[in-house]
């Protein structure tokens, strides 16, 4: 086989090559709901964001939720209706809200995590506004 023949056929390889670690790259994030994360909910296509970034009670109303309870208020663990659909629509009952405390207020004011029946985990600053997909391992 001649050289430039031997050339012709290891380029041609290499293209080979690189088109099918494309396609295998594409089919294994497609798989993925897109996000990469391995985080449930991130398919959401809400920010993700790391419990340790969110104030420190958000963390101590994690605590309690993975231990269930005692929560501190009676409304903690009743069903989230998401009735303005901030999260992704499901039937009722798979969503559940708890209060994350703020220390500088008497009240249950606006903070809170609401969890899905599938591991979801999200937080609301802002009473329901807007929500990130907490991440409890970041």
């Amino acid at each position: 086989m001649s050289s430039s023949r031997r050339i012709t056929v290891a380029l041609v390889g290499l293209i080979v090559l690189v088109l099918a670690g494309w396609f295998v790259r594409e089919a294994v994030s497609s798989t993925d709901s897109g996000t990469g994360t391995g985080v449930p909910g991130a398919d959401s296509g809400l920010p993700v964001r790391a419990l340790s970034e969110l104030p420190v009670e958000a963390a101590s109303t994690w605590r309690l939720i993975e231990r269930g309870g005692p929560f501190p208020y009676e409304e903690d663990g009743s069903v989230f209706g998401n009735r303005e659909r901030p999260l992704p629509a499901k039937k009722t009952g798979y969503y559940r809200e708890y209060t994350v405390a703020d220390p500088d207020r008497d009240d249950r004011d606006a903070r809170r995590i609401v969890t899905g029946s599938a591991d979801e985990l999200y937080y609301t600053e802002d009473h329901y506004a807007s929500f990130v997909v907490v991440d409890p391992d970041g």
